[in-house]
């Protein structure tokens, strides 16, 4: 099986896909059936998805069969009037059309530029990801300067650890939403193996909790 999908004439996968909640797209799919049976498909779907979380899915009900050996096309128009509410930015998006077993028969996929608002739950998420880092930060921080950190360097370093996932998870986030790179496995895993290990070896350099001079190691001074 295999799919090739149009949104508004524009093929998908070919440039980015903008999805603005204003607009009321029409989707095409032509669907080629390659095996010797009759391929019965129920559902066409367009998703977004990042850091393997769904935050979009539109689900339309177009039943139709394709012959064996042979393609089909089906259009429709699609509402997204409630997309600004649900992401913003760019996100890696799918078209997918699934039989009546709900199993996905075939998908194609491109980068999508969701015109939503910041206040979407992809924005709050975002939000809510920089607000925990920064207090992970402040934590961390405020532990160096009271030297309360572990004795052990390994576990000062894992103290620094989830501040540094949380800043490469913000720095994903953030280029999604301002439109420079589609959150995928290739922009995600160096930007938070990154500052991961940023953060680790900052933690394991801290300076020994007990280095600082006590009462007892300072040496009194009497002046004649």
């Amino acid at each position: 099986m295999a799919l090739e999908a149009t949104v508004d004439g524009k093929p998908v996968g070919a440039t980015t896909l903008v999805l603005d909640p204003a607009q009321t797209p029409k989707i095409s799919v032509t669907v080629r059936n390659n095996t010797d049976t009759v391929q019965r498909i129920r559902t066409v779907r367009l998703k977004g998805t990042a850091l393997a979380l769904t935050f979009f899915a539109y689900d339309t009900t177009v039943p139709f069969d394709v012959p064996a050996k042979s393609t089909a096309t089906r259009g429709f128009q699609l509402d997204l009037a409630d997309l600004g509410s649900q992401a913003i930015g760019l996100l890696p998006t799918t078209v997918q059309v699934i039989n009546p077993d709900r199993d996905v028969v075939a998908e194609v996929e491109a980068t999508g530029d969701v015109r939503g608002s910041l206040w979407s739950v992809y924005g709050v998420f975002g939000l809510a990801v920089l607000v925990l880092t920064i207090l992970s930060w402040l934590g961390a921080i405020i532990a160096l300067a009271r030297r309360r950190l572990p004795a052990n360097r390994w576990q000062r370093a894992m103290r620094f650890l989830p501040a540094g996932i949380g800043t490469g998870l913000v720095a994903v986030i953030s280029l999604s939403v301002l439109r420079f790179i589609p959150p995928s496995p290739t922009a995600e895993v160096p930007f938070i193996v990154g500052a991961a290990g940023a953060a680790l070896l900052l933690g394991y350099l801290t300076p020994h909790p007990g280095d600082a001079p006590s009462d007892s190691d300072t040496t009194t001074v009497r002046l004649p």
